[in-house]
């Protein structure tokens, strides 16, 4: 076999032994790197994909980047399937999580717990301008992205074509939420469900208009939620309170601090300041950081959408919720992101 110039090609046992020595090597250092950091200090690496729903990831990196106590890494990435996998292989120990996927990985075996709703009511259903989509009714017959088919998105829509009779009459398809704006203004799309700052990016644009705010379908609506490793929990519980406590206060934190927020969290997400402050603001106080508690009921209520559209066969969810870490936090305001973990 002809090779490219500079590249060895190993042929034969010798060969296989040393390409997974390397294979090896590169994962041991992959994961040496998210879990201690430059100076010796002790990583803690969370998973997160660029939404609001987990605004909470560059926050507490950003706090944390700096100083002789443990960091909280934030480790972005391209799809929850891939985030997914790396919990599972323990690359990472914590992640910020579309919700039904949290349920999934728990069914599967993978030892997690809920411990955290980033924030809610940070989703929007947006159409194409031109297509006269006003309504729920009005996407019969049309072409609607969601994340992943395993998202409260999904399950959300199925619900309500079914409650109006229009079970089939859409199709969905899973896009992931970086990809959509351009699908959307090409014509490859007809509209899209997703959560903040995407919808956003064509609504200001002028290219989107809005059909519904997730909160006017479901009150209280999920999008992401954090999931922690159980052998961390059992491990370092000081460390899970503290990575909590720091995510409920630099919620509190944001509300009222959205210009800078917004300039932390463009900077990891690699997004426009404006987009991320218009999403963060527009409008005025629509998304929800205080009600950060994770409950059984609301998780089950997830499970069972799932096993209702065919998502599992399985409705339990035991032993997945841990609210203990949310309901020791002193959910005070603080003036600075220094001080959310004081």
């Amino acid at each position: 076999m002809r090779c490219k110039p500079g590249l060895v090609w190993f042929k034969g046992p010798v060969g296989i032994t040393l390409l997974v020595m390397g294979w090896l090597v590169a994962i041991s250092v992959f994961h040496f790197r998210l879990n201690v950091d430059r100076g010796g200090r002790r990583t803690i690496a969370m998973g997160y994909m660029p939404v609001i729903a987990n605004l909470a990831a560059p926050l507490l990196d950003y706090a944390t980047r700096e100083g002789s106590g443990v960091r909280f890494k934030a480790v972005k990435f391209a799809s929850f399937a891939e985030m997914a996998a790396a919990l599972r292989n323990n690359e990472i120990q914590a992640a910020f999580i579309i919700a039904p996927l949290a349920i999934v990985l728990k069914q599967q075996g993978v030892d997690v717990r809920v411990v955290y709703i980033g924030n809610r009511h940070e989703s929007t259903l947006v159409a194409r301008r031109g297509l006269k989509v006003g309504s729920i009714e009005e996407l019969a017959g049309r072409t609607v992205a969601v994340p992943i088919r395993y998202s409260g998105h999904y399950l959300l829509l199925q619900k309500a074509l079914a409650e109006r009779g229009l079970s089939g009459e859409v199709r969905l398809v899973e896009m992931n939420p970086p990809d959509m704006a351009s699908a959307l203004a090409s014509g490859g799309l007809d509209a899209y469900f997703v959560g903040e700052p995407f919808a956003a990016q064509t609504l200001k644009s002028g290219e989107a208009v809005r059909v519904h705010y997730v909160e006017e379908m479901w009150p209280g609506f999920i999008c992401n939620l954090m999931i922690v490793r159980k052998p961390l929990i059992d491990e370092a519980p000081d460390l899970v309170r503290r990575m909590v406590t720091g995510a409920v206060r630099s919620g509190l934190w944001a509300k009222h601090h959205i210009r800078e927020a917004a300039a932390i969290a463009s900077h990891y997400w690699r997004q426009p300041t404006d987009l991320v402050e218009y999403a963060l603001g527009t409008p005025e106080g629509r998304i929800r950081f205080e009600d950060a508690l994770p409950r059984l009921e609301e998780i089950q209520e997830i499970a069972d959408l799932m096993v209702r559209f065919g998502l599992s066969g399985n409705r339990d969810v035991g032993g997945l919720v841990d609210d203990r870490f949310v309901r020791m936090v002193d959910a005070k305001e603080v003036a600075t992101l220094a001080q959310i973990f004081d």
